[in-house]
């Protein structure tokens, strides 16, 4: 049995996820405050571009979740294979990046060095994968180890020695190779087990799921139609700051993580439903935060960035949709055991391996469609850069409300799912009442001064103080919540 604890790592995960909030929006202050909306822009092209290449990276790291899950020891021959794939994404990258160069005003020796990154990047995720499958709170570690890492060389490089884009890359890769030499010594044991080139031959044979699952899942796309039909990289840099902000409300998800490798080693269905419970208590104050907040946190990240407000709302929106169409996709492909058989192609197509990437490949296409077709459109009136990173972002969140819909329908069908609408009314009640609360508190109070060592100390209390209000006033109204936290200390007595 794959030796995953739902609650305490997703407790544990939800945790890093709190602190990786803050060194997150360390990183991506010194990014804000020393670029300008051009190199800002740029660099949210190169995470488009490397996002194309890493398509072919689960065809290693898909597989092998699972197999780690149900005691395949499959972590040394997934490395190895890792690499391998890491060189050909590194060339079809350059490929593309040669091409984009050409049709955007963009510094093409900066997406050229870029490149540099898709090794590690690829060694990562292979990792993440075995740690996920085998203890999904050191995939959290693993996460936080980059976080951290990534922190003294960006203030290096970018702060003093004001370099841009190029020292964002290098911070990077620094990042990655702490991440990932801590991350194969906590997982050594799942990587002692001989290579085996039968599971590379397996992999390579189902390559064409894993790569069909990741194009379904690709959501930088638009990052490629924005930038093409406008021909410039400002407005990305509104998208990019307001995304920072109105997708703080993921790391909610983190409570959820190890359903999966839970369900894939043959446990109780029962797991998804507490699990949407706890996801709800924790996925509500975030979404206040990411609203209540919007406009002092883009403030903060640049005072030329706080008109984009409006857009943080509809991101924070579409965060939460799909976050929740991630826990139930992700507990539907965790009870389907075609790969644990001989199968043939056909019965693949049938599983909901194929099927759940399918619909979401329809949404990617409604969703992409869509938005060129407005831009083309808006792009003739002579509408402003803000307005149409507006229009993308109110496009991003209606499509994606009727496909988390059907998510919800299709888990009906495969889990006795009952929600508690009684302790979820009271987590969303609460959130908007108390975020709602210091909203007005800091549209009376609060005083922008552009100076962010002025700034941050009047913010963050007001931060405290609704997480705060909002945890006690929820532990005095709901015994589940209660429950939670009394499972917490004694979590960490037993320690």
């Amino acid at each position: 049995m794959s030796e995953v604890r739902v609650t305490y790592s997703g407790l544990i995960g939800l945790a890093i996820g709190l602190i990786t909030v803050i060194t997150g929006m360390i990183f991506i202050l010194i990014i804000t405050r020393n670029l300008t909306p051009e190199e800002l822009g740029t660099w949210s092209l190169i995470g488009g571009l490397i996002s194309y290449v890493i398509i072919i990276e689960p065809f290693i790291s898909y597989w092998t979740k699972r197999e780690i899950a149900r005691d395949i020891e499959s972590g040394k021959t997934a490395i190895l294979s890792s690499g391998i794939f890491s060189v050909v994404g590194t060339i079809a990258y350059l490929v593309i990046a040669y091409f984009v160069s050409q049709q955007i005003d963009v510094d093409s020796e900066i997406l050229f060095l870029a490149a540099l990154m898709i090794p590690f990047t690829f060694l990562n995720r292979t990792l993440s994968s075995i740690a996920l499958g085998w203890k999904p709170h050191l995939n959290s570690l693993g996460v936080l180890i980059f976080d951290i890492a990534k922190l003294p060389p960006i203030i290096f490089f970018v702060y003093y020695l004001d370099q841009s884009v190029d020292g964002i890359i290098l911070s990077i890769i620094f990042a990655y190779i702490v991440s990932n030499v801590v991350l194969v010594i906590l997982l050594r044991k799942k990587l002692q087990n001989k290579i085996r080139y039968r599971y590379l031959k397996n992999w390579l044979k189902r390559s064409w799921l894993p790569s069909y699952i990741k194009f379904s899942n690709l959501i930088v796309l638009d990052v490629l139609i924005f930038s093409m039909i406008t021909g410039s990289v400002t407005g990305l840099a509104y998208w990019t700051v307001a995304f920072t902000v109105g997708t703080m409300v993921r790391h909610s998800s983190q409570i959820t993580r190890a359903v999966y490798p839970k369900l894939l080693s043959g446990a109780r269905k029962e797991y998804l439903q507490e699990n949407l419970i706890r996801l709800f208590y924790f996925v509500f104050p975030f979404i206040a935060v990411s609203i209540s907040f919007a406009k002092p946190g883009l403030y903060a990240l640049y005072p030329l960035y706080d008109i984009a407000a409006l857009v943080v709302v509809f991101i924070t929106l579409r965060s939460f949709l799909k976050i929740l169409a991630s826990a139930l996709t992700q507990a539907l492909q965790g009870i389907e055991n075609v790969d644990t058989k001989e199968s043939s192609q056909k019965d693949y197509l049938k599983s909901k391996l194929f099927y759940l990437p399918t619909i979401r490949l329809i949404n990617r296409a409604v969703y992409f469609s869509t938005l060129a077709i407005g831009l083309l459109i808006l792009t003739q009136s002579n509408y402003s850069e803000m307005d149409l990173v507006l229009y993308w972002s109110i496009i991003a969140f209606i499509v994606q409300v009727p496909f988390t819909v059907y998510f919800y329908y299709l888990v009906r069908k495969n889990f006795p799912l009952s929600i508690d609408i009684s302790s979820t009314m009271k987590y969303l009640i609460t959130s908007i009442v108390v975020f709602g609360g210091i909203y007005f508190l800091m549209e009376k109070f609060l005083v922008y001064t552009p100076k962010i060592i002025e700034f941050l100390p009047q913010l963050i209390p007001y931060l405290i103080l609704g997480f705060l209000t909002y945890a006690c006033i929820t532990y005095l109204i709901d015994k589940r919540t209660r429950n939670l936290f009394n499972g917490i200390i004694k979590e960490i007595k037993s320690r």
